[in-house]
């Protein structure tokens, strides 16, 4: 079955503009050309669909796109899931981080500059997690035990950048000797999502906790050598 753009916007629910955007991000297929005359088939109207359906659990096209062509396996879905679908019920806007917060919107700003504030939702209004709220009164303590501002915002956007590298780093190793050997044994898709997502979470608990627990380590060390060798 083929159907004009007009048909195949109201099978799909999307409007017709939504189909040219598509097509311009090379999301769907160029139509078939009959003359002036356009048609699309049943595949373009399963592609819209899926892209619907992906758009609806919080995928962006970026990660559509991948999927689409085949870069991401289905049993990527629950982790791709888990990690980009945005945790709305549990985020703040701007004004609200610093309504709770008690720290200034242009310190907040100056904050997420430096790279130690990260919005979870991006978009005309960017989301902040309401975990910040824990870290931004930590900066307080330390504010109010008399360290300057700018000397800790220095060290915060040092150990942010520190963090991103060894994050990604993280991510790769995950991805090379976890994600592809759980693919490779030929795991029925939905179990290989269910091992990938809890496995994932399990991992990234363990992580967090060897960080805290080796940063905390470094700085007892640190000082210990500043009291032994007062250098």
């Amino acid at each position: 079955m083929e159907y004009r753009i007009e048909q195949l916007a109201q099978a799909a629910g999307v409007p017709v503009d939504t189909i040219r955007f598509y097509q311009g991000k090379g999301l769907l297929e160029p139509p078939r050309r009959e003359g002036r005359v356009t048609w699309y088939s049943g595949r373009h109207l399963e592609r819209l669909r899926r892209i619907r359906d992906l758009q609806r659990r919080g995928f962006t096209l970026a990660v559509i796109r991948r999927f689409l062509e085949g870069e991401l396996e289905p049993s990527d879905e629950a982790l791709v899931e888990a990690v980009t679908a945005p945790p709305a019920p549990r985020t703040l806007s701007l004004e609200e981080l610093a309504a709770r917060s008690g720290v200034a919107v242009p310190l907040l700003r100056a904050l997420e500059q430096a790279g130690m504030l990260v919005p979870v939702v991006d978009g005309a209004e960017p989301r902040y997690p309401v975990e910040d709220l824990d870290a931004l009164a930590a900066g307080l303590t330390l504010l109010e035990a008399g360290v300057p501002l700018s000397e800790l915002m220095e060290l915060g956007a040092r150990h942010a950048a520190a963090v991103e590298a060894t994050a990604r780093r993280a991510v790769d190793l995950f991805d090379h000797h976890v994600r592809e050997r759980i693919q490779a044994a030929g795991t029925p898709a939905e179990e290989a999502e269910r091992q990938l997502l809890a496995t994932f979470q399990r991992l990234l608990e363990a992580s967090g906790t060897l960080v805290r627990h080796h940063f905390q380590r470094a700085v007892l060390r640190a000082a210990r050598e500043r009291i032994e060798h007062g250098s």
